[in-house]
């Protein structure tokens, strides 16, 4: 099969490509601009475009499937090419979904902690050497790529709500039709693409209404949208609640009725997201103590809960939170594992975090935190053409918080934390204006 890719430079597109090259198909791609780790990584692969940019002649009538990534647009010339010669279009999640019609599909949606479970997954079902094909949305360790297409029998699928592509306005996760599922809760985001609470909602009972007959869907006990979605639903499915477990500076202890199990993960949102891993995994026909056995040395996705330094006293984590819910768990998660004072800190890079009305929502997310710090660029609010918002403003939507927008300044305010010995947590979707800060030996 020969696949062209519209956009190949992007985190998911770049991995697709590679997956495809493997499987035996022939793959060439465009973007108009390729950054590294993406360059890199075709380069290796040999996929990397000969030139950047966008040119109608690269697409042929001998194309059996043209991919478009979001970030090409409706205009965009090979686009236009490819609808000229009546070939075949897809988006990645429809392609990803064409291409898993023969498998289980195992998806995990939600607006938090997605990556984080679907990883949980994927580290269990290798580690009973489960063959399965996979799409997540980070690095995973122990795993090369994002993605995975082969003849595997199952897949395991990070659904996630955003829009499929510039040519269809649904959310990717319509595409997958899962058979097992897991929604780990529903808490307003992307207020770009769903500009209302109830828009928001309702891609989510979409997705519910996307279950193949006979599936099964888990669900957060304690999330009150869900309860309300599941109630209407003739969809199978089934609540998990909060396990029971202790924590302290050397991890987190199960408590089951089948014993006890030691496990690296921590935080009250992390054990969550294990107990409806375990769940999905028992469909499967996994055990319990099979199940946290294999778990016991999971650690986390690539900027999700990172412990990138740990001593007797101090550590400093690193996290991709960037909801009101995601900044809410994930500091309360470091405050009541880790003895000692946390300085948490937040950049504003989402659309949604830069959005005024949206702004709000952040009300005492951060209160878990002995000190906590917003921190935005102005030069992010001039990239995405959208009005600055004042220090003030910010301050009085987070609730006790310290608005820096210097990267100097935030260099410094880390810095005196990390020589105070407090405990670390930097969450972003960005990197902070490319801030260095002065990291611990060992």
């Amino acid at each position: 099969m020969r696949v062209h890719v519209i956009a190949i430079g992007g985190a998911i597109m770049h991995n697709l490509a590679i997956a495809l090259s493997r499987k035996g198909y022939q793959v060439t791609g465009s973007d108009d601009a390729i950054y590294d780790p993406a360059k890199s990584n075709l380069e290796s692969a040999s996929l990397l475009p000969s030139s950047f940019g966008w040119d109608a002649k690269r697409i042929t009538a001998d194309i059996d499937v043209v991919i478009l990534g979001m970030h090409a647009r409706a205009n965009n010339p090979e686009l236009l090419k490819a609808q000229e010669l009546g070939l075949k279009i897809m988006s990645f999640p429809e392609f990803v979904a064409n291409e898993s019609k023969d498998k289980k599909r195992i998806v995990v949606a939600g607006s938090h902690g997605k990556t984080t479970t679907t990883a949980m997954l994927m580290h269990v079902l290798r580690k009973m050497d489960i063959d399965f094909d996979y799409l997540v949305g980070s690095s995973i360790a122990g795993f090369d790529l994002s993605v995975k297409l082969t003849d595997a029998p199952i897949i395991v699928i990070e659904g996630d709500e955003y829009l499929t592509s510039p040519l269809d306005l649904r959310s990717k996760f319509l595409w997958y039709e899962p058979h097992l599922s897991i929604i780990t809760g529903v808490a307003y985001d992307h207020i770009n693409v769903f500009p209302t609470w109830e828009s928001y909602v309702d891609t989510f009972r979409k997705y519910i209404d996307s279950h193949q007959d006979g599936s099964k869907y888990f669900w957060y006990a304690e999330d009150e949208t869900l309860a309300q979605l599941s109630a209407e639903t003739s969809v199978l499915n089934e609540a998990y609640q909060t396990p029971n477990y202790t924590s302290s500076n050397q991890g987190t202890i199960l408590h089951t009725a089948a014993g006890e199990y030691e496990l690296q993960v921590v935080g009250k949102h992390n054990l969550e997201n294990l107990r409806a891993a375990e769940l999905v995994c028992a469909e499967l026909g996994i055990t319990q103590e099979q199940f946290y056995k294999a778990a016991a040395d999971f650690s986390g996705a690539g900027r999700r809960m990172e412990k990138i330094y740990s001593s007797d006293n101090q550590v400093i984590y690193r996290d991709f939170a960037h909801s009101p819910s995601k900044l809410k768990a994930t500091t309360s998660a470091i405050k009541e594992t880790y003895v000692g004072g946390v300085l948490a800190v937040f950049e504003l890079h989402t659309f949604s975090s830069l959005t005024a009305d949206f702004l709000p929502l952040y009300k005492q997310s951060m209160d878990a935190a002995d000190r906590a710090i917003v921190y935005y660029d102005k030069d992010v609010f001039a990239h995405k053409k959208m009005p600055i918002l004042g220090a003030e403003y910010i301050a009085e939507c987070f609730g006790d918080v310290s608005v820096i927008s210097s990267r100097a300044e935030l260099e410094e305010a880390v810095n005196a934390g990390i020589t105070a010995g407090l405990n670390i947590l930097l969450m972003s979707s960005g990197t902070f204006s490319g801030a260095n800060f002065d990291m611990p030996l060992g």
